[in-house]
């Protein structure tokens, strides 16, 4: 059964006027956005008219439209921004109309936590995901959590929404997939068919789409996975027999260090080992794949430690405390193309955000056993906001399971929507009164994983702090 918060804890009035005045503090103090190194390749080629599938043209394709309204990023700032905080108002006065007040305060507070906001004000296609799904949602939620039918229009706008997101960023059809799945009224068995075939149809149908729709040239992108677990699996198995890498490849990889279980960058790095990938772009991609499946048919085990050491990179789990790329950045990449970057305001934000990217509020892990606890608290609820949460935990625990498999580098920023995610459901199913055992087994399972985590950024000697550290 659903609890109410305090009555006048916040009404729909009032969520719905702090949401807008946080978006407009948020493009007041970050305008014009914050431009990467990924924003400044993909604003080169809005502006040029020549897009490659590095990054997918989408965004691009959207920039150079975009960019008939102004030059630089702001046109794309003011997008990403105006979309995350209407999900999120749109999630906060949906909770405020039934009652709960607090919850819908909570849902700001959320989109404000510096290092979720920190993030979401670089123009990058992790931004532009968690804000077109937010926004996405929070339509839904608008009238799902007051017990009524999404209309066509609504349906339609959240389709188009979850589209861009897919396509937005390659790994994203593992959250939105599952999302629109569960989202629906169909048995399990269905869902379960039904996501695992519309997941491969995707993975199948979007190089089509960036390719003959975006006009996006190859770059060789496809050939970044392979290369890395093959290296991982030479460097674990001290072995290129399976043909994958050449002998003097894998001396190479050895000597200058060139394999990390934190990213592949040093692999195409031409100060590093950056000849390994010039070669095989020069090999055919189905002689390429044919020898990654043979490393990881011959070699399992070296495969696993190579994965497994990866995936705890990128959750943040036994790591050394200070782990690069997690604070948000505090100014863009120089350039000369007129990405300029905002104001001090916006380095207070950032700073602060990399001081919570050190807690566990920064830590991808423990959003992991929330959105578990998520699932398995909800397994004695029932009704709108339990589905919703439901739905929510499982995009993000399915897009969290692909970097098992498919993860090339430990950005904090890729976790951006599964941790936001696992927020919303959290508080969505704290409106439930849940069983106490549910309460112990969840909040035990969080307090043993946020204690190992934290003892090993104690115990562990401390890495290389910045990027070019981790390089090498």
């Amino acid at each position: 059964m659903l609890k109410s918060d305090f009555p006048g804890a916040g009404g729909p009035f009032a969520i719905g006027g702090a949401a807008l005045a946080l978006c407009v503090a948020t493009l007041a103090i970050c305008w014009p956005g914050v431009a990467m190194y990924d924003s400044v390749w993909q604003y080169q080629q809005a502006l040029s008219g020549h897009y490659n599938d590095w990054h997918p043209p989408v965004m691009a394709r959207l920039w150079a439209l975009l960019h008939r309204l102004g030059p630089g990023a702001a046109p794309m700032f003011l997008a990403q921004i105006v979309l995350y905080w209407l999900g999120l108002g749109l999630w906060g006065v949906a909770l405020a109309r039934g009652g709960r007040g607090i919850a819908g305060l909570v849902v700001l507070a959320i989109g404000a936590c510096p290092v979720f906001l920190g993030w979401q004000v670089t123009v990058l296609k992790d931004a532009q995901m968690a804000a077109a799904m937010l926004a996405a949602t929070g339509l839904i939620a608008w009238w799902r959590l007051a017990g009524r039918a999404v209309p066509v229009a609504a349906t339609v706008a959240a389709g188009m929404l979850l589209a861009y997101s897919v396509l937005v960023r390659s790994n994203a059809v593992f959250a939105v997939v599952p999302l629109a799945v569960m989202l629906t009224r169909w048995s399990a068995g269905r869902k379960l068919v039904v996501g695992a075939i519309g997941v491969v149809l995707v993975l199948a149908v979007s190089p089509l789409i960036n390719h003959r729709v975006f006009g996006a040239v190859q770059s060789g992108v496809t050939r970044a996975q392979p290369l890395y677990d093959m290296a991982g699996i030479a460097h674990f198995s001290r072995t290129i027999e399976t043909g994958g890498l050449l002998p003097e490849e894998l001396a190479l990889i050895e000597a200058r260090h060139c394999y990390k279980p934190f990213f592949w960058d040093s692999l195409a790095d031409p100060r590093r080992c950056g000849v390994i990938t010039e070669r095989l772009e020069t090999v055919g991609m189905g002689a390429v794949g044919a020898a990654w499946a043979r490393a990881i048919l011959y070699h399992p085990l070296a495969y696993a430690e190579h994965r497994i050491g990866h995936l705890n990179m990128t959750w943040r789990f036994i790591v050394p405390a200070h782990v690069p790329s997690a604070a948000p950045p505090e100014g863009g990449e120089p350039n000369t193309i007129g990405l300029i970057n905002p104001g001090k305001a916006h380095v207070t934000l950032a700073r602060a955000g990399a001081w919570v990217a050190e807690t566990p509020v920064g830590w991808p892990i423990m959003w992991i056993v929330v959105a578990g606890g998520v699932m398995f608290a909800a397994r004695s609820s029932t009704g709108p906001a339990r589905d919703l949460a439901v739905a929510l935990a499982i995009s993000a625990l399915v897009l969290e399971a692909s970097f098992a498999v498919i993860s090339i580098a430990s950005d904090l920023r890729y976790h951006l929507w599964a941790m936001i995610a696992s927020a919303l459901a959290a508080v969505l199913m704290a409106g439930y009164a849940l069983p106490r055992r549910a309460l112990w087994i969840g909040g035990g399972a969080l307090a043993l994983v946020v204690a190992a985590a934290t003892a090993a950024r104690i115990a562990l000697p401390p890495g290389p702090a910045t990027y070019d550290g981790m390089l090498g």
